[in-house]
C-alpha cells in the first residue's frame, strides 16, 4: 500500500510539472502585447493646392478608412483613385457601392464607370465628414483582386485645397480604420500626414503628367521640359553625340544601366534621369527598369531625333 501511495504521489507531482511546461507558454502567448503590422500614412504637397494621400507598409492593407480635414479653406475634389476590382489599387468604395454599383445575377458587376462613384462617403453616413465643399472629407477605399493585388507602397488618391492650409489625415474609427489582408486592424502612423502645409501656389518647372511623381523623386531638373525636352525619349543626359547628333545613345545607356532596377533610395547623381516614364515599376517599386529600356530602345542612334517635344 505504501509503495502504492507513493507511485500515485509521484505519478500527481510528474503530471503538474508536465501541465505547468504546458500552461506557462500558454499564458505567455495569451498576456502578451500583440505585435500589429504598421501602416504609414502620409501627405505630400504637389503645388497648386494638390495633395497626394500616400500609404506604405511592410504588410498588405486591405481597406482604409480616413478622415482628411484642412484648417482653412475647403477641399474642393477628389483625383488620383482606382476605380473597381483587379485593378493593382483600391477602387472599391463601401460607403458608396450600394449606392451606384449594380450587381448582375452572374455576381458580375455591371459597370464601374458610374460618374458619382468615388471614395467620399456621403455626410449623411455614421461618422462621416461634410464631404467635398467643406473643410473635412471622409474616404473609404478597399481592394478586391484574383491576382492583381495593390503594392505594398502607392497612392490612395490626390485631393485639392481652395488655400494654402494645413492638411491633417486620421482614421475613422467609425467606418473601420485601416484593416490589413488577414482582417486585424492595422497599427497606422500618421507622423508625416498630420498638419502638413499645403501650398496653394503655382507649380510651374515640371509640365508633365506625372507632377506627383517628379515631387516623390526630389524634383530632378532633369525631367523638366525646358531643361531636357527629349528626356521623356531616352535622352538621360541632354546631349546629342557624334557627327550625327544621336540625342538618344551610348551615354543614356550608361546612366540607365547604373540605375537599373533600383529603388529610389538607391539611386545617386543623375540616375533618376534615367527614368523616362517617370513611373515606379513592379512590387519593388525600380525606378529604372523595362519600360525605360524600351522607350531607349524606341529612340536608339537615330539622327537629329527624338524631337524635343517632352511635355
Amino acid at each position: 500500500m505504501q509503495s502504492q501511495k507513493l507511485c500515485i504521489e509521484k505519478e500527481k507531482k510528474g503530471k503538474g510539472q508536465i501541465m505547468r511546461k504546458v500552461i506557462f507558454p500558454i499564458l505567455v502567448v495569451l498576456f502578451a502585447t500583440p505585435v500589429w503590422a504598421t501602416i504609414s500614412i502620409t501627405a505630400l504637397d504637389m503645388g497648386e493646392g494638390v495633395v497626394a494621400i500616400n500609404y506604405s507598409g511592410d504588410e498588405l492593407a486591405r481597406a482604409f478608412a480616413l478622415d482628411i480635414t484642412v484648417d482653412t479653406g475647403v477641399i474642393q475634389s477628389i483625383d488620383g483613385y482606382a476605380r473597381g476590382d483587379d485593378n493593382n489599387g483600391y477602387g472599391i468604395f463601401p460607403a458608396n457601392f450600394s449606392r451606384y454599383i449594380t450587381v448582375l445575377d452572374t455576381g458580375e458587376v455591371e459597370s464601374w464607370d458610374e460618374s458619382d462613384y468615388s471614395p467620399v462617403a456621403d455626410a449623411n453616413d455614421p461618422g462621416a465628414l461634410g464631404g467635398l465643399g467643406t473643410g473635412g472629407i471622409t474616404i473609404e477605399m478597399g481592394s478586391l483582386y484574383d491576382t492583381q493585388a495593390p503594392p505594398k507602397t502607392g497612392t490612395l488618391c490626390t485631393v485639392t485645397c481652395s488655400e494654402s492650409c494645413l492638411l491633417t489625415v486620421t482614421t475613422n474609427a467609425t467606418r473601420g480604420n485601416v484593416v490589413l489582408e488577414d482582417a486585424t486592424e492595422a497599427d497606422v502612423n500618421l507622423d508625416g500626414a498630420t498638419d502638413v502645409p499645403i501650398n496653394a501656389g503655382a507649380t510651374t518647372d515640371y509640365t508633365g503628367a506625372q507632377p506627383e511623381q517628379w515631387v516623390a523623386v526630389g524634383k530632378p531638373d532633369c525631367w523638366v521640359s525646358k531643361i531636357n525636352p527629349r528626356q521623356c525619349h531616352g535622352d538621360a543626359d541632354g546631349l546629342a553625340q557624334g557627327k550625327q547628333q544621336f540625342w538618344v545613345s551610348t551615354n543614356d545607356l550608361d546612366i540607365l544601366i547604373a540605375a537599373w532596377n533600383k529603388p529610389l533610395s538607391e539611386l545617386t547623381g543623375n540616375q533618376i534621369c534615367a527614368d523616362f516614364d517617370h513611373m515606379p515599376q513592379g512590387k519593388q517599386q525600380f525606378r529604372v527598369s523595362t519600360n525605360d529600356l524600351d522607350i531607349l530602345i524606341a529612340n536608339w542612334n537615330v539622327a537629329n531625333s527624338p524631337a524635343a517635344d517632352c511635355p
